[in-house]
């Protein structure tokens, strides 16, 4: 699933095709779990509209309208964006397939793309294709809201060492899962919770409760180093994340712990997986405690 680091690197490739461009045309699929705005109020919202400014909060893309109303993405499990230009091999078989020889160089709108942006200038349209249909969609009017947006906690490149502690005190779950709230911090997911455990020495399954005011500190850093390196990176492309342009993440080969387990860690000591939260985490048992 794209995390934080995915989501900024597709919201910096996508910005340039979206901004400034006034939206003509808006082809959607059937209704369906994804549209959380129907698709009739959709296009009636959105054509004739001109995005202003693209910004992210954790794992959702807000796009701004001229007419102060905003459009939220999210990506969900493998939800993804991109122009009609596009001709990357990699981008246009949908993730892990690769395409023939003489298969298709130019991407043909198909029952997974939910969205199709036409914009007046005549230039490449913008596709939001999810096979999963766990991407969501969403119009808000001006100065609307939405509980998905409400119950977010502060971004995990903006969260402070006091907030974190503050938020663990008295807890008995495990400090992976509070990491993985998404009301405690926006944005970190399984990939970059188990990293940045392991650069601040904390087991996963230790109760947060338990995680000292020093150790809250160091986590918060520790995210944002993971997350911050993984964005310079293009995210990380385990599975199916590819970025607007057809490129992979190269986060992945630098990943300490996540999905090595049984590898042996940099100290000599050995990377196990437990599950903690019903997600697969990974530690060394040498470096966190």
């Amino acid at each position: 699933m794209p995390e934080l680091p995915e989501v900024e690197v597709t919201r910096r490739q996508i910005a340039p095709l979206l901004i400034g461009r006034r939206i003509c045309s808006l082809r959607t699929t059937r209704p369906s779990a994804f549209f959380l705005t129907p698709p009739g109020r959709l296009r009636r919202g959105l054509v004739g509209r001109t995005p202003e400014a693209l910004s992210r909060r954790g794992k959702y893309l807000l796009t701004q309208l001229d007419d102060g109303a905003c459009l939220v993405l999210h990506l969900g499990m493998t939800g993804q964006l991109f122009s009609s230009a596009a001709t990357s091999a990699r981008l246009l078989s949908g993730g892990r397939a690769s395409l023939t020889r003489g298969a298709q160089t130019h991407f043909r709108p198909d029952a997974h793309t939910h969205l199709q942006f036409g914009f007046e200038d005549g230039g490449p349209e913008v596709y939001f294709r999810d096979v999963r249909k766990f991407g969501k969609v969403l119009l808000l009017p001006k100065g609307g809201s939405h509980p998905r947006l409400d119950r977010l906690g502060p971004d995990a490149l903006e969260v402070t060492g006091p907030a974190l502690f503050a938020a663990t005190r008295r807890r008995t779950a495990p400090i992976k899962a509070v990491l993985l709230d998404q009301s405690v911090i926006a944005g970190v997911g399984n990939i970059y919770a188990d990293e940045a455990l392991f650069l601040a020495g904390v087991r996963p399954a230790r109760p947060a409760g338990r995680v000292t005011r020093r150790e809250c500190a160091g986590l918060v850093e520790a995210i944002g180093l993971v997350m911050r390196r993984s964005i310079e990176l293009g995210g990380a492309s385990i599975n199916d994340y590819i970025a607007p342009d057809g490129t992979d993440g190269r986060f992945q080969l630098e990943r300490r712990v996540y999905a090595r387990d049984g590898e042996s860690c940099a100290c000599g000591g050995r990377i196990r997986r437990v599950r903690v939260a019903q997600r697969s985490s990974h530690y060394c048992s040498a470096c966190q405690r």
